[in-house]
C-alpha cells in the first residue's frame, strides 16, 4: 500500500482488505522508504493518490512509477487510484495531462462506462473525484469508462487496474480533504463543499458497496 503524505490513509480500500484477512504493509517513499525487489512476499499492491503530477521530475514518482513493472512482472493484482492510475499509465506508455479547458474534478462526477466496463460499473456511476490531471489509457489495455471532462476514467491491463476517481475516500477522509485542501474549491470546476457532502450523503453508501463489488468480483479474484 503505497501512499504519499505522512497523513495519509489507505481508507476504505485498505479497511475492507483488512476484513478480508489481509495485513497491510503501508510504504511511503516519497520519504524515503523502499519497495520490495518482487512481490513473492506480497498477495497485492495499491498505490494512492497523492498531491504531485506523474510527471514531475521527483526521484520518488520515477521510482515508484518503474517500480511498478516489478508488481506486473509477478502477475499479482494492483490497483492504482488516481496519480497511482496515472504512473500506471506511464509506466505502460499512456500518458497524463490536463483537461483541455484546465478544469478539476473535486467533488462527485458521473463516469461513463463503456462495453467492457458495463457489468463492473452497472451499480453504481457515480464517484469521489479530486484532480487536475487525466491519463490517456496506453494501447495494451482495455478502457473501462470515460467521463465529459476527464476523458478517460478506468482502464485495465492483466491482473491491474486504474481508476482516476475515489473509491477509498470515506466520509472521515473527506473532511479531512476539506479541511486540509480546502484552498483547492476555489479552482475551476470544484464543486461547493454543501454540494460535496450533499451528494456524498446521497452516494456514499452506493460507493461503498461498489468497492465491495469490485473488491470481490474483479480485484481479487485475479
Amino acid at each position: 500500500m503505497i501512499v504519499h503524505q505522512k497523513r495519509s490513509s489507505t481508507g476504505d480500500v485498505g479497511y475492507k482488505l483488512k476484513q478480508r484477512g489481509y495485513e497491510l504493509d503501508v510504504k511511503r517513499p516519497v520519504f524515503g522508504e523502499a519497495l520490495p525487489d518482487n512481490m513473492d512476499n506480497h498477495d497485492l499492491a495499491v498505490i494512492y493518490g497523492g498531491p504531485p503530477s506523474a510527471n514531475d521530475n521527483l526521484e520518488y514518482i520515477k521510482y515508484e512509477t518503474e517500480w511498478i513493472s516489478t508488481a506486473l512482472k509477478y502477475d499479482k493484482p494492483f490497483l492504482g487510484i488516481c496519480l497511482g492510475a496515472q504512473m500506471l499509465a506511464n509506466n505502460l506508455g499512456g500518458s497524463v495531462q490536463r483537461a483541455k479547458d484546465k478544469s478539476f474534478e473535486i467533488g462527485f462526477y458521473d463516469i461513463n462506462p463503456v462495453k467492457a466496463g458495463l457489468k463492473l460499473f452497472q451499480g453504481q456511476k457515480t464517484f469521489f473525484q479530486w484532480h487536475k490531471e487525466g491519463f490517456s489509457t496506453p494501447s495494451t489495455c482495455e478502457l473501462l469508462a470515460t467521463g465529459d471532462t476527464f476523458q478517460e476514467q478506468a482502464f485495465q491491463y492483466k491482473n491491474a487496474y486504474g481508476i482516476q476517481f475515489h473509491p477509498e475516500v470515506n466520509l472521515r477522509m473527506h473532511f479531512k480533504w476539506l479541511y486540509y485542501a480546502g484552498y483547492m474549491l476555489r479552482e475551476k470546476g470544484a464543486q461547493k463543499k454543501i454540494h460535496q457532502l450533499n451528494l456524498r450523503v446521497k452516494h456514499g453508501k452506493k460507493i461503498n458497496m461498489w468497492l465491495d463489488y469490485f473488491l470481490d468480483n474483479y480485484f481479487l479474484k485475479n
